[in-house]
């Protein structure tokens, strides 16, 4: 049985998004919170930290998408959506998604150099192992 063409590219955008993610989470320098970095220097942190949005946005689209095409009725919320996912292996637990999604939340709202160093640590850290389980796993559809 071959992806319906749906889901096919909704994977498609979704590994596109995690390549340049895992790009700039294999280039990531360290982020020191005593440094006064000029705009220039800045820029591998804010590609991080968009990368990281669209990669995540792009993964709950795919979830949505296979569950729209391959469960009789959507979730109800986004536990539920996680919940769903974790059963088909497309996410190792639900609770490192809420964790990942809280933290997609807070790279809009923090600019004090020791949360943001955080912030870079969580997305190199257990959101990019993460989100490489998920492009393994997202690979292998047929």
């Amino acid at each position: 049985m071959t992806l319906e063409p749906l889901l096919a590219a909704s994977r498609d955008k979704l590994l596109a998004a995690l390549e340049l993610l895992f790009a700039s989470v294999d280039d990531y320098p360290g982020f020191d919170t005593r440094r006064a970095y000029t705009p220039k220097e800045r820029e591998p942190f804010d590609a991080l930290s968009d990368r990281y949005l669209r990669a995540f946005e792009s993964s709950l689209k795919f979830f949505r998408t296979w569950e729209r095409l391959r469960e009789a009725a959507p979730s109800d919320t986004f536990r539920d959506l996680l919940l769903r996912a974790e059963k088909v292996d497309f996410a190792t637990r639900a609770e490192t998604w809420l964790r990942m999604r809280d933290l997609r939340n807070r790279i809009a709202h923090e600019y004090l150099p020791e949360e943001l160093a955080r912030i870079y640590a969580a997305i190199v850290g257990e959101a990019a192992t993460e989100m490489r389980a998920l492009a393994a796993k997202a690979r292998t559809l047929q």
